[in-house]
């Protein structure tokens, strides 16, 4: 169990759900607030930025390397600082995007880039780091962002056992005590038939963290499957509509979808309940509508029981109607009037 700004996030409370803004603002800062005002109205928990400029994540070169694969599906051929260029959040937005969301109650932090961007967010007392699916091979960054004792969420796309467990062990060597881990596919947008959703609970069990997605799948299909499996913090990119465009739009869930996420994936967790079979306290009433064996017409001592008078129907209080072949045939011991439950005295 970990706590962000004093909400519990672990298997014990509904699933946290965080709201991803990313560069789904397009350039605009007006833009950028009423996203947080539709993720705060949708009921999500926080709201994640990223934090870096395209001079902190990459260089201005153009070389193969610095573009992305014609084949990509959203930004194919794109060159990575004019992508980033577009996509990022200026500095000195985060803290109106900041101060908005605590008013409006939501948890804001971001996926720091660098240690320029831990220093930003510290001076804006983040509540919590998020280390990209990308960065978590950058050992140092992941240092750095534990050294703050703030709870971190790792995501893990792209990642073998071996790269995990050198973040992980980072993170926790480096004074993180609250530490989250989330299967992501960093595929943009990512197949559902990539989730691996069953892996959760073997990357729950191979960290010992709390576990989640970051999910960027369309609609909330592998969100809600996730929560079965254990996931405690549910990531989705958010935008105000998707016909807008925009890097992020075609993989990003809109302001009711958003609020649907909420409400569907708090019902998933709580209809895990406890490993039990047997009767709900709720099924108590609908005990007494079983059927049994009763007389459905009047009769006198002394008649045989046959099909005609004694039958299985509701309510419960006869005998089970796997007892007919063993009634069938005996007598009455004394008159009995329809409706009357049948039981062994009576026969």
């Amino acid at each position: 169990m970990i706590s962000i700004a004093g909400r519990p996030v672990g298997p014990g409370s509904p699933p946290f759900v965080v709201a991803e803004m990313s560069g789904n603002h397009g350039g605009s800062l007006d833009r950028a607030l009423a996203i947080v005002d539709a993720v705060a109205d949708s009921g999500a928990h926080a709201l994640k930025l990223q934090t870096y400029r395209a001079d902190t994540i990459t260089i201005d070169a153009d070389g193969p390397a610095f573009r992305i694969g014609e084949q990509h599906e959203l930004w194919g051929g794109e060159n990575l600082y004019r992508l980033y260029e577009r996509a990022h959040t200026p500095w000195e937005w985060h803290e109106p995007i900041f101060a908005r969301a605590r008013t409006r109650g939501l948890a804001p932090f971001s996926s720091p880039f660098d240690p320029t961007a831990i220093e930003l967010l510290e001076k804006l007392d983040t509540p919590a780091y998020k280390i990209a699916s990308s960065e978590i091979v950058d050992l140092p960054l992941i240092r750095l962002a534990a050294a703050t004792r703030k709870p971190l969420i790792i995501s893990t796309g792209m990642a073998s056992i071996a790269e995990i467990h050198a973040a992980v062990e980072t993170a926790r060597d480096a004074g993180c005590a609250q530490l989250a881990v989330l299967s992501c596919t960093a595929s943009y947008p990512a197949s559902p038939a990539e989730s691996n959703l069953r892996s959760l609970p073997l990357l729950a069990g191979l960290t010992g963290a709390a576990v989640g997605v970051s999910d960027h799948t369309p609609g909330l299909g592998a969100a809600l499957a996730a929560v079965a499996l254990g996931a405690c913090l549910i990531e989705k990119h958010v935008t105000l509509s998707r016909a807008d465009g925009g890097v992020d739009a075609a993989f990003s869930l809109e302001p009711d979808e958003l609020a649907t996420l909420v409400v569907e994936s708090g019902r998933a967790w709580q209809s895990l309940g406890s490993p039990a079979i047997g009767p709900r306290a709720s099924e108590k009433e609908g005990l007494r509508f079983r059927r049994s064996l009763y007389v459905v017409r009047d009769v006198r001592a002394g008649e045989p029981v046959t099909a005609e008078n004694v039958r299985s129907i509701r309510p419960a209080g006869g005998l089970p109607p796997a007892a007919v072949a063993q009634v069938m045939g005996r007598r009455f011991t004394r008159d009995a009037s329809l409706g009357t439950p049948l039981t062994w005295d009576l026969i």
